[in-house]
């Protein structure tokens, strides 16, 4: 359960930890080693992965700088350094003004996002870890409705692996824009994946394939077993 408000801004100053340019922090070690040599060149994503502290958004005692996720509980993860950092340029390529984060979590993604410059709204439901998201609008809804009150977006990421994606988003979208997600293409939760760029065409989405990466499934999208006889 979460103890934010069904709406709340975090629309203030970014809390950033002070650095001396000439000491190497291991966050420098993270976008060094995890991020600038996995083709993310956006100087907008690096300098703010640089300058956000990811322990700031994970679990105390977790290993905030690995590469890999952090489980957050309830079945949801803050997703690996290298995954976050190419979701967040693949939703900037299109200079978005106006994006929806959903299942935001602690909310790393969204501060991430809201750091280069867009008005950035933050997602999730009420079995999520409460949000630390900075400089983003902080809502509470179901995952797979979307957040229509503060729509259109330029640009929608779900943050997560999902089987597909709700058709219901593309309403949500202001004319031109595209949601980002991973879809889940294996039969098992944490199997490979893809994430993708989908544009809304003919009442469903055509996607574009931008990576492959691996990520657990959002339980909110989790699809029923079929019944076996």
């Amino acid at each position: 359960m979460t103890d934010q408000p069904a709406n709340r801004s975090a629309r203030d100053p970014m809390v950033l930890t002070p650095r001396d340019p000439m000491v190497l922090t291991p966050r420098d070690h993270m976008v060094d080693s995890q991020i600038r040599p996995n083709q993310v060149n956006d100087s907008r994503v690096i300098a703010a992965m640089r300058n956000l502290d990811r322990a700031h958004f994970a679990p105390p005692g977790a290993l905030a700088y690995a590469d890999a996720d952090i489980a957050l509980g309830a079945g949801r993860f803050l997703l690996a350094p290298m995954v976050t950092a190419r979701l967040a340029q693949a939703v900037l390529a299109t200079s978005p003004a106006t994006i929806l984060v959903i299942g935001a979590g602690s909310g790393y993604l969204a501060s991430v996002l809201a750091a280069c410059g867009p008005h950035v709204t933050a997602l999730d439901d009420e079995t999520a870890t409460p949000s630390r998201a900075q400089g983003a609008d902080i809502v509470t809804g179901p995952l797979t409705l979307g957040w229509p009150a503060a729509g259109p977006y330029e640009a929608i990421v779900i943050e997560g692996a999902v089987p597909a994606i709700p058709a219901s988003l593309a309403g949500q979208l202001a004319p031109g824009g595209r949601v980002v997600t991973i879809l889940a293409d294996g039969p098992h939760n944490g199997d490979i994946g893809r994430a993708v760029a989908a544009v809304p065409s003919k009442g469903g989405f055509a996607l574009l394939t931008l990576f492959d990466c691996t990520a657990r499934i959002l339980p909110a999208f989790e699809q029923a077993p079929a019944f076996q006889f």
